[in-house]
């Protein structure tokens, strides 16, 4: 159905690449401002839809940079139930916050500021104002965000869906044109098999063309041993039988290297960003133990027909280039 849709739909293709083309050729122009910054103001984001790893990311950038400068990280917060410029602060969820940065809140919340906004110049502002005001500050999901002018760019496009072999919506996963690359300052290939060979990492290098500002890095996922829940830790091999649940936009991954492990699972796929209903949690109530990813745990955790059946797998970015890309970003950060 899906492809049909898409098939249907490549009339569009060309209203929506001239749209898009023609809004950021006026923000390049300057008939359309853009906020710049004096202190050091990070940007991940992607030209797709989703799916690219931007949390992971994220996290990796907090973790590097929460020890050097007083960090902050914003993002729209989509899915939450709120409006405006919100600051994580205990007692709040990811309705107030949204899924990924109510996780980041979780995981760093003691270190960092957590925020969210629609309008990021707002919070970027308000952010200023905290005491300890944000030396630098994380946006996540922001490329397409032209209102900020972030001073690095780091853009994320995956390993089996390379934005160079894409195109626009609707037809394709692009949410601008492949042009769009142009701004970024360091490209990151995410989710690669672990057995990625030069050659590949060549011919990916070939397709993008990387201008004379740009570097290009290979990352993977590394799932933890452990998973965990409110109840402690146990082995993930030590698993017999369970059900997978993801509400996110790509779940490959985690699917397949459940597969690779040879563990005996069924899978329940919901949209990314999934609001569970009622319905929803009384049938996974019925299951004998449930796998999630962290993301989806952060809405599933408070759900206490799961409370003794709920599970998540931490994952981590690994770079190809660690030194490369911290020295990269350490480096801007130092000179902004």
């Amino acid at each position: 159905m899906m492809k049909l849709f898409r098939y249907l739909a490549f009339p569009f293709v060309p209203i929506y690449f001239t749209i898009t083309w023609c809004i950021n050729k006026a923000y390049n122009l300057g008939f359309f401002t853009s906020k710049t910054y004096s202190f050091p103001v990070i940007c991940v984001g992607n030209l797709s839809v989703g799916g690219t790893g931007k949390s992971p990311m994220v996290s990796y950038l907090i973790d590097l940079l929460k020890d050097e400068k007083q960090t902050a990280t914003l993002s729209r917060g989509y899915g939450r139930a709120t409006k405006g410029f919100v600051l994580a602060k205990s007692g709040l969820t990811h309705t107030d916050l949204g899924d990924e940065s109510f996780q980041y809140f979780q995981n760093f919340g003691k270190s960092v500021a957590v925020a969210v906004c629609e309008d990021r110049q707002n919070g970027i502002s308000k952010l200023r104002d905290l005491q300890p005001k944000a030396e630098v500050i994380v946006l996540d999901d922001a490329y397409q965000h032209r209102k900020v002018t972030a001073g690095f760019n780091v853009l994320l496009s995956t390993y089996s869906n390379l934005f160079t072999d894409d195109m626009v919506l609707p037809t394709g996963n692009l949410r601008e044109p492949k042009s769009g690359y142009k701004r970024a300052n360091a490209i990151v290939i995410t989710k690669c098999p672990d057995t990625i060979l030069d050659e590949d990492k060549k011919q990916i290098t070939n397709k993008i063309n990387l201008l004379e500002h740009q570097s290009l890095y290979f990352s993977s996922i590394k799932y933890s041993k452990n998973i965990k829940s409110a109840k402690g830790e146990m082995v993930l091999e030590h698993l017999k039988t369970f059900t997978l649940v993801t509400g996110i936009a790509n779940a490959n991954p985690l699917v397949n290297y459940l597969k690779d492990k040879s563990l005996d699972f069924e899978h329940l796929e919901y949209p990314d960003h999934y609001n569970f209903t009622t319905k929803d949690i009384d049938l996974l109530s019925k299951l004998d133990l449930i796998l999630t990813t962290e993301k989806d745990y952060m809405r599933l955790q408070y759900e206490s027909k799961l409370k003794n059946k709920l599970y998540y797998l931490p994952i981590e970015v690994v770079l190809d280039n660690a030194i490369g890309f911290n020295k990269q970003i350490l480096d801007f950060v130092k000179t902004s």
